[in-house]
């Protein structure tokens, strides 16, 4: 082991079903306005030649959810699900759209945290919005479902539940861009690597979660994640 003058943090890792070894995280990539209904929603459009990346530290993962406290800096704390890609696998330089899903290790679900007041007085500004995305524990994630025992994860539907209530929910069928093809995109400006993660993005009905409110988000018949905002 290479000494170091202080003491190296435990890696973020996520649990894999059925196994006891963790799944290593080394970087979190997202896709913005992969579910028309969100970019609508959102005043945007959705540009199928030009698709909206952003990341997050590989860190902000809050693994298993549980206690997800509440982030400094803001008042309108927002709920996207998302579906979560794992990639097991590095790239060798572009990935082609029809071998790219052999690069993914598994799936789960996730929520991309976001302080919406400080994206929206980004935007205004027409300045970076990384303090929005990119903090710490925006990235709560579920166990990994290794890719044999998924089946037809795209013939699925996301959602999410807050207190209860059904805030959230698509057919998985309705991204804008395929896995496939985002990991096509995502080549041709990263270098993909094996503990890569991939957010797809968001269908409509993104809202506020309060200090107290309780999650359960899923992938029907998959994967499901549950926790509170501490």
């Amino acid at each position: 082991m290479i000494p170091t003058v202080i003491a190296l943090p435990p890696p973020p890792t996520l649990s894999v079903r059925g196994s006891a070894a963790r799944f290593p995280v080394r970087r979190i990539y997202c896709v913005g306005r992969n579910f028309a209904d969100h970019a609508k929603e959102m005043g945007a459009s959705v540009d199928r030649g030009n698709p909206v990346f952003f990341m997050k530290p590989g860190d902000a993962v809050v693994a298993d959810g549980g206690a997800v406290p509440y982030p400094p800096g803001t008042r309108d704390l927002h709920h996207e699900v998302e579906l979560v890609v794992a990639l097991g696998r590095d790239a060798d330089g572009l990935v082609d759209v029809a071998t790219a899903l052999d690069l993914v290790y598994g799936y789960g679900v996730g929520l991309d945290l976001t302080r919406r007041d400080l994206q929206a007085a980004a935007k205004a500004k027409g300045l970076p919005w990384d303090t929005a995305k990119g903090f710490d524990h925006s990235a709560p994630t579920s166990e990994l479902v290794p890719v044999a025992e998924a089946g037809d994860v795209f013939a699925r539907r996301l959602w999410l539940q807050v207190n209860g209530e059904l805030r959230q929910q698509s057919p998985l069928q309705e991204m804008v861009f395929s896995v496939a093809e985002v990991l096509h995109e995502l080549s041709k400006l990263y270098a993909l690597k094996a503990g890569d993660l991939v957010f797809m993005g968001t269908p409509a009905g993104v809202a506020a979660l309060s200090p107290g409110d309780r999650f359960l988000a899923g992938v029907d018949g998959l994967v499901e994640l549950s926790g509170h905002i501490a």
